[in-house]
């Protein structure tokens, strides 16, 4: 049975200003949920945003208030190993509120699958690979800095994926930037750009043609999330790959997107599909569809970047490797034993549950008042 449910507000610092074009980051706010059950299991999710309110419609402060006011009271009382049903309750119930029903649905998963002492992956059809390849964002949006970065990340074997995000300046000065460190950066590794729905359709054309040119592998979320028909031509008139990110909550906009012709790849992000389980719906649409898959963050930390590992492990095909680096863009860790980086690759954890065990003492020095 679900006796409790706490919600914490932790608020880390990040290593350096992380720029976005919707947001200057200096610090994450981790939004923590602890379910405990009345065998003594207790189950652990993550329902991170960025920027407060300037990504989506989430933020750190409602997420907490809706768990603690509307979604709590659903679920305690309810038979903690039920977890289909539980949920089935909070989506039927909960109307939106996609990163709260995610951290709810990862803690639900986490305590049944240390019930049942195994790794959250079995839960979700086992897993076929046991490491993911991680990209590293280059968000600083000064040039020589991102290429010292970039040459650091390759020298220590933790990065040969670079995502830079632009939008914020004019395009052209955005192209100039991203060329200048894919020609430094070379056949080293592979460059990407995430635009976070900065760009009009027509700067999009002349930014993603130059980019093209350049050599950069992806091209993020050009236009904005509402615009599918654009995001379909640029699509359909580029060969560089084209990716859709905030266009895609959930299986329902995979569909929509399939069917449009709308995307080369998705972005699949538990928290923007709400839930674990909805998040493999939209995998199995892509797959289906022919479209290829990226494991996406919203620059969580230790536990929300777990949860993604698991599912991304399951997936028969990750062309585009994944962004799980949240926990490196952070200065301190809320978990005793932080996620295994190595030789380009994030170690999915193979103990039970999540596979990860968290500092409370950690975690209430940075939990918010």
């Amino acid at each position: 049975m679900i006796q409790n449910i706490e919600t914490y507000l932790v608020d880390v610092p990040t290593i350096r200003p992380h720029k976005l074009s919707v947001a200057t980051m200096n610090t994450q706010t981790l939004v923590m949920v602890r379910l405990r059950c009345a065998d003594g299991i207790t189950g652990w999710g993550e329902a991170t945003t960025i920027g407060g309110l300037s990504y989506g419609g989430e933020s750190p402060e409602s997420i907490k208030t809706n768990i603690d006011t509307y979604i709590a009271p659903l679920l305690v009382g309810m038979e903690a190993s039920e977890v289909a049903k539980a949920m089935a309750r909070v989506r039927k119930v909960i109307q939106g509120n996609r990163f709260a029903k995610c951290a709810i649905e990862t803690a639900l998963l986490d305590a049944q699958a240390r019930r049942l002492n195994v790794p959250l992956s079995e839960l979700l059809g086992g897993r076929v690979r046991d490491a993911l390849p991680v990209a590293w964002v280059l968000a600083s949006g000064d040039t020589a800095r991102d290429i010292a970065e970039g040459e650091k990340m390759l020298e220590l074997r933790r990065h040969r994926i670079f995502k830079l995000k632009i939008g914020l300046r004019d395009v052209m000065d955005d192209v100039a930037h991203v060329l200048e460190i894919k020609r430094a950066l070379g056949e080293r590794a592979s460059v990407r750009v995430d635009v976070n729905q900065a760009w009009s359709e027509t700067d999009a054309v002349r930014g993603i043609a130059a980019l093209e040119a350049g050599g950069i592998d992806l091209i993020e979320q050009p236009v904005k999330a509402g615009n599918r028909a654009a995001l379909a031509r640029l699509t359909q008139r580029f060969d560089v790959a084209i990716m859709a990110d905030e266009a895609l909550h959930g299986p329902a906009d995979a569909l929509a997107l399939a069917q449009a012709d709308a995307a080369d790849v998705y972005a699949v992000k538990i928290t923007q599909s709400g839930g674990l389980l909805p998040a493999l719906e939209v995998a199995t649409v892509a797959r289906l569809a022919g479209v290829g898959l990226y494991g996406g963050t919203m620059l969580e930390g230790g536990v929300g970047t777990a949860a993604t590992a698991h599912v991304c492990s399951t997936f028969a095909e990750l062309a585009w490797g994944t962004e799980l680096f949240g926990p490196l863009l952070l200065t301190q860790e809320v978990l005793r034993e932080p996620l295994v980086y190595r030789d380009f690759m994030l170690q999915v954890p193979t103990g039970p549950g999540l596979g990860v065990e968290i500092d409370m003492d950690k975690l209430r020095a940075m939990q918010r008042a």
